[in-house]
């Protein structure tokens, strides 16, 4: 189970080093869940998982309020919830979420950063029968016991407590996402290394150098793409 952790610490850590992109796309992936029911994360539970998500991520509070704003406003932007699937070098599997005001933009952009790095698109559902949606909720400080008690005495139920890297994980339903993070926030704890609703793979594949170096090429080139918010993955990526 641990590399499911050291892949969401890739994908933080490359985004990390990108600042501006993520605080952009987050932009927008606040302003689509705000619009989906009132800009308030206590009566909108999607726009509560994006803003703790944000806040993992350092998101600025500006982007945030700026993202809320134009949600209040009168004036609307469609944005349209897509995925694609797909396949990289070795039979490789990589699902991409995007969010897009031009359908028309986004699908050539997407199929093209496949192509032209040893992929290729799929069919929907040709790869996401592979992989699981899960909660996932990272926190430092505390040991497997501690954060276990926490669960019980909270009555929440859980897929996994492990610890990695001096830090505790939480693998959950996606539903169970919110009660993970209140029973935390019951006993104090507001602050989490990571805070995420993702695909996790059932089973990981390992690359030789040549196709390692490919793929991440391929992943780079898709992440790069104005639209796509997420893209998730099966290769166990090194350390």
């Amino acid at each position: 189970m641990g590399r499911k952790w050291n892949n969401i610490k890739e994908k933080k850590a490359s985004k990390d080093a990108n600042t501006s992109r993520v605080y952009a796309k987050f932009g927008v992936e606040i302003y689509v869940a705000a619009k989906k029911g009132e800009p308030d994360p206590e009566s909108n539970r999607a726009l509560k998982v994006v803003l703790e998500r944000a806040k993992t991520y350092n998101v600025p509070k500006s982007i945030i309020d700026r993202a809320l704003e134009k949600a209040k406003g009168s004036a609307e932007e469609n944005y349209e919830e897509l995925r694609y699937e797909g396949f990289g070098p070795n039979g490789s599997m990589v699902i991409v979420d995007a969010l897009t005001n031009n359908v028309n933009r986004t699908a050539p952009e997407v199929r093209s950063a496949f192509n032209k790095n040893g992929g290729n698109m799929g069919v929907s559902g040709s790869v996401s029968y592979m992989f699981d949606s899960t909660a996932v909720i990272g926190l430092e400080g505390k040991s497997v016991d501690e954060v276990i008690e926490i669960l019980l005495e909270a009555d929440v139920d859980v897929r996994d407590v492990l610890e990695e890297d001096e830090t505790v994980i939480v693998y959950a339903e996606p539903d169970q996402f919110h009660a993970v993070q209140e029973a935390f926030k019951n006993v104090g704890i507001t602050e989490f290394a990571v805070a995420e609703l993702t695909m996790l793979p059932q089973t990981y594949v390992t690359l030789p150098p040549d196709a390692q170096a490919q793929f991440e090429k391929m992943i780079d080139a898709l992440e790069d793409l104005e639209d796509v918010q997420q893209v998730y993955h099966n290769v166990e990526m090194p350390d």
